[in-house]
Order: C-alpha cells, then structure tokens, then sequence
C-alpha cells in the first residue's frame, strides 16, 4: 500500500513541479522597468481599517510618502473602531508636510448580505469621487515609496485592468518561520501566477494587501456590490475583472504587512477563518483536498519512515524523490524570506498544519461560528 501511495505521491509532484505553471519559480515580481505614463493618472487609495491604531501611524506615513507625480488622495475608512483608529491617522497626517492628501470617513450602519470588510471598501469608494484607478490595500501594509508609480506604470504600459501585489508578511519566528512561507508557497501553488497573468488562462486570483484596479473595468464588473458578501474577495475581484479585461499578479518585494503572527494561533486562525469557504463548504471538497494532501505532504516522510522500520524498499525511493522534489520547490519562497534552504525539508510538517487548519475551518462552519475577524462574524480581514 505504502509503495502505491508513495508513487502516487511522485507523479502528483513531478506534475506540480513541471507542469504545474512554475508556480514555484516566484519569478513574478514588479521590477519597476514600466516606462512613465505620458500622463499620470488620477489615483485613489482606499484603506479599510478596523482597530488600527498601532499600526496606521506606519502605513498612513507610507501611503502620504507615495513619489507620485499625479493625484493622489488616500482614503481611509474607519470601520467601527473603537481603539482610536481615526484620530491616531488624522493626527499623522497633520505631522506629514503631504497630509492633505487624507481624508477620514467612517462606516455607515452595515446593509443586509455585506461584510465588513466589503461595505468599509464601498464607503471608501463612495467617497473618493472618479478617480483613473482605485489603489485597495490594507492598514497593515507599509508600501515602499516608489510602491504607486511602479503599478500605474506597469499597469498603463501593459494595458492592464488590475495589478496586485502579494505582501511580504511579517518573517515571524517559531511555527510561523515555517508556516508564513509556506502560506505564500500553497497560494501560488493554488493560483500560480503565471497562470493568473496568462490571458488565455482562466485562473484567476488577486492579493488583497495591494490591489491597483482600473476604474471603468472595476465598474464593469459591478463594482463593490457585486462583491458584498465575499469573505475571500481578493480572488473574487480578481475572478471578476479578468472576465472582461487583463490581470496581473506578482510577488511584492518591498511593500510588507507589518501585521505581526506572534504565536502559531495567529496564522491558524488566518487560514482557518476562510479555508472551508475556499471549498465552497462542501463535505465532498474537504474530504478531497485533505486525501490529497495527505498523498502529498504525509505519505513521503512516512514512506522513508518505514523503510526505516524495515518495510519497503521501493516506497522508500518513492517518497523520498517526492520528498526532494518538494523541498525544492519550496526554496525559492524561503529565500523571499530570507530562511536557511534547509527549512525547505520541514514542508510536510507545514502541510500537516495546514490540513489541521482546513479540517478546523470547516469544523467552526458546522458549529455555525462562521468567519470572523476581529471579534465580529461574517467579516472579512480590514
């Protein structure tokens, strides 16, 4: 039995490997070699924030920081804090010689079908006029300087109707020194990138830390509406543009959440509180993707294991090729995280974690705890 699931086990790693988009290759990154635009175009950045007080000193400081020779004005949305969000970013801009360009609105009563993190964008939207593009980020996220003007420039030198960046999140020590990376790795193994970049490809995904949207195609697709009830809305809006237009999706740099994981708790609920919808809460999905990530993750370790008990021989070979092929296809995500190459044998470790925390999402959906993001249900990340 060990040796048909360890060959099973090789097959499905050689396809990933070779024939599964070069996810692993990470080769999709904003190099900043875009020519300037004839015109800078008008830019709206809108940031949903739901008790950030800690943290939008830095990225408000970052967003007035943008070397932008357009418009910019930055939006940020205070959705129901109750820790000071809104003063601590007003008094940031009054301190920035670019403070003008904030502006700080708060949320409405929430509508009927939307969560939170939906109706904090669509108030920001409301608010921010007719802009060229809508910038979508976060208020854990520290963009670098120049972070605006590489978008735009890629995106109007390309044609592009959406542009996102996935954030370097925060390098964690511990569990998450092995988990982060390997959120990131299992991200672009579930949408590889050059997949989500190819037109004629129909996956399609997007980063929700850093998403530069075209205005008129986000309008086509029906706007914020049209996503009010997604709790994973990134890969939603990014399903939703490429319907009618160009996508691009890459590996960020320098643009970080500065979100820290402290303790294992905090990535598991990250994944936990979204995985099972990922499956469309279906039993049938759930029981599919735990079996296959058994075959991948579990079954090489254990294939060696036995062998080492005295079991089989060909198993053993068998799990062991699967085992290295992972290994290394997991060392160019870990050297975007500055990790020792060698961590990159640990990723079935990682992989059991993260079938523990799938098994949890869906466990939380029966008991009807649902997602929830910072004490409230039926919300998504702000």
């Amino acid at each position: 039995m060990f040796e048909l699931a360890a060959s099973l086990s090789l097959a499905a790693w050689l396809y990933l490997v070779f024939a599964h988009g070069r996810f692993w290759l990470g080769d999709q990154r904003l190099d900043g070699h875009a020519p300037a635009p004839a015109r800078w175009p008008d830019v709206v950045a809108v940031v949903p924030a739901r008790d950030e007080a800690d943290l939008v000193p830095r990225t408000v400081r970052a967003l007035l920081d943008q070397e932008y020779a357009g418009r910019l004005r930055v939006v940020l949305v205070d959705d129901e804090s109750t820790d000071g969000t809104s003063e601590t970013a007003r008094d940031t801009a009054r301190s920035h010689p670019n403070g003008a360009r904030l502006e700080v609105v708060r949320t409405a009563e929430r509508p009927s079908g939307w969560v939170g993190k939906m109706w904090a964008v669509e108030s920001g939207v409301r608010a921010g006029g007719s802009p060229d593009w809508w910038w979508l980020t976060d208020a854990d996220v520290e963009h670098a300087p120049d972070s605006l003007a590489r978008l735009v420039a890629k995106g109007e030198a390309e044609k592009l109707d959406l542009v996102s960046l996935m954030v370097k999140l925060d390098r964690a020590s511990g569990w998450n020194a092995l988990l982060v990376p390997a959120f990131v790795y299992f991200f672009q193994q579930l949408y590889p990138f050059p997949r989500v970049n190819d037109p004629a490809s129909s996956v399609a995904a997007a980063a929700g830390g850093c998403m530069l949207v075209r205005a008129d195609a986000l309008a086509r697709a029906g706007g914020i509406e049209s996503l009010r009830g997604e709790v994973i809305d990134d890969c939603a809006l990014g399903r939703a543009i490429k319907r009618g237009g160009k996508i691009w999706l890459g590996l960020a740099d320098r643009e970080e959440s500065i979100r820290p994981y402290a303790d294992l708790d905090d990535v598991w609920n990250m994944v936990a509180r979204s995985a099972y919808t990922q499956l469309r809460h279906s039993p049938a999905l759930l029981a599919g993707t735990l079996a296959g990530l058994a075959v991948l993750y579990l079954v090489p370790p254990l294939s060696v294991l036995v062998w080492f008990l005295g079991g089989d021989s060909s198993a053993a070979v068998f799990g062991a090729a699967a085992w290295m092929l992972q290994a290394a296809s997991f060392v160019p995500t870990l050297t975007l995280y500055d990790r020792s190459p060698s961590l990159a044998l640990a990723l079935p470790a990682a992989g059991v974690v993260y079938a523990a925390m799938t098994f949890d999402s869906a466990r939380r959906h029966w008991r009807s705890e649902g997602a929830t993001w910072k004490g409230r249900a039926g919300a998504g990340g702000g």
